[in-house]
C-alpha cells in the first residue's frame, strides 16, 4: 500500500495531510507529532486547534506520536517540520534511508564544516541512499487545508523522485511542477522570508507600495546572485519557487514573517514578537544564516544584511531603510539578475 510518513505536525504539515485524503488516489498517511500531549489533543478534537485551527481532519489520517509506527511501510517521507529541525528528524529515521525523503520547511541548516550552514539536500542528501528533494512555493497552509487553488515546485536528487512526489501531490485544486533545479528551489524558499521581514517592517512605517515593490524587485535581484552564487539556475527565481512565494510572503496577510515586520517597526522587541506569534518565524534564523554564508561568497546582499542588523544588532527599522536608502544605485542587472 502507498503510504506517507509526514513528519511534524504543525500547520503546513496538518495541511499536507488533510491535502493529500482528498485526492483521487489517496495513500494512507500518518501524522507524526513528537509531543504525545499534542497527539491525543488532534486525536480527540480531530483538528489542530494549535496550529491550524477550523480544519478538521479526515477519518483516514491516523496521528501518532510512535515514530517507529508513522514510519513502518511507508514509501514516501515528508518531512514538514521548520528548516532548522530537519537534521534532527532525519537523524532519527536513519533506518528508513531506503524510502525517498522530502522536506517542506524554508531555510537554512546548520552543518558541521565551514561556513557552518548549508543547503538542505547538500547536508542531507550525501548520507540519505534514496532520493531526496523539497517541496517550495507559494503556499499559506491554511488555504491549502481549505482546497483553494494552490501551485508549487517540487525538487530533487532524482527526476523521476521529483515527478512521482508531484503526481501524489497534484489534485483538482493543487497545481505540482518539477525544477531540476533543487538549489535554485531551496535558495528562494528560504531567503524570501527574510526579505519578507524587510517588506513588513516598510509597510508598518508607512512607506507605501512603491518602497514594498522595490524591496520586493531588488530582494529577488539579491537572492538571484546568492543562487548563482550556489550554483543555481536563474529562470528558477522567476518561477514559483522564486517570485512567486516572495510575492505572497511579502504580502500576505498569513505570513509570519511579514507580521514580524510590521511589529519590529512598532518598536517591539524580538522575543515578545515571536512569543505572540505562536509559530516559528523561519526568516529570524535565516537572516543570520544568509549573512554568514553570503559572506562566505563573498556576494552582496544589502537588504537582508539591514534585516539581520535589525533583528540582532537592534538598528532601528527606520534607520536600516535609511541606510540601504543612502546606497550609491549601481547597474540594475548585474550578471544573474
Amino acid at each position: 500500500m502507498d503510504t506517507v510518513a509526514i513528519l511534524g505536525a504543525g500547520a503546513w504539515g496538518t495541511a499536507l495531510a488533510i491535502h493529500l485524503a482528498r485526492t483521487h488516489s489517496a495513500p494512507a498517511i500518518r501524522l507524526w507529532a513528537r509531543d504525545a500531549a499534542q497527539v491525543a489533543a488532534l486525536g480527540a478534537a480531530r483538528e489542530n486547534e494549535r496550529y491550524l485551527p477550523g480544519a478538521a481532519l479526515p477519518p483516514t489520517i491516523v496521528v501518532t506520536a510512535d515514530l517507529q509506527a508513522a514510519l513502518a511501510g511507508a514509501t514516501l517521507i515528508l518531512v514538514a517540520t521548520p528548516a532548522g529541525a530537519l537534521r534532527d528528524v532525519v537523524a532519527l529515521t536513519r533506518r528508513w534511508d531506503a524510502v525517498p525523503l522530502f522536506w517542506a520547511g524554508k531555510g537554512f541548516i546548520a552543518m558541521d564544516a565551514a561556513p557552518g550552514v548549508g543547503l538542505a539536500h547538500r547536508v542531507v542528501g550525501p548520507a540519505w541512499p534514496a532520493p531526496v528533494g523539497v517541496i517550495s512555493g507559494p503556499s499559506f497552509a491554511e488555504e491549502v487545508a481549505r482546497g483553494l487553488p494552490t501551485a508549487v515546485t517540487i525538487a530533487a536528487s532524482d527526476p523521476n523522485a521529483a515527478e512521482n512526489v508531484a503526481q501524489r501531490l497534484r489534485g483538482e485544486t493543487f497545481r505540482a511542477y518539477v525544477s531540476d533545479d533543487i538549489t535554485g528551489v531551496e535558495v528562494g524558499g528560504a531567503v524570501k522570508n527574510v526579505l519578507a521581514i524587510a517588506a513588513g517592517a516598510s509597510d508598518g512605517l508607512g512607506f507605501g507600495h512603491n518602497a514594498r515593490a522595490a524591496l520586493i524587485t531588488r530582494g529577488l535581484a539579491e537572492t538571484g546572485r546568492f543562487s548563482a552564487a550556489l550554483g543555481g539556475k536563474r529562470e528558477t527565481l522567476m518561477g514559483l519557487a522564486g517570485l512567486g512565494d516572495l510575492v505572497l510572503t511579502c504580502t500576505g496577510d498569513l505570513s509570519r514573517n511579514r507580521r514580524v515586520g510590521l511589529a519590529l517597526s512598532q518598536g517591539r522587541p524580538l522575543a515578545a514578537i515571536l512569543a505572540e506569534l505562536g509559530h516559528i518565524a523561519e526568516g529570524v534564523a535565516a537572516a543570520r544564516d544568509v549573512r554568514v554564508f553570503s559572506r562566505s561568497l563573498g556576494v552582496d546582499m544589502p537588504i537582508c544584511d539591514a534585516v539581520y542588523r535589525v533583528l540582532y544588532e537592534s538598528l532601528p527599522p527606520r534607520l536600516a531603510v535609511e541606510a540601504l536608502l543612502g546606497r550609491e544605485p549601481g547597474p540594475e542587472f548585474q550578471g544573474s539578475l
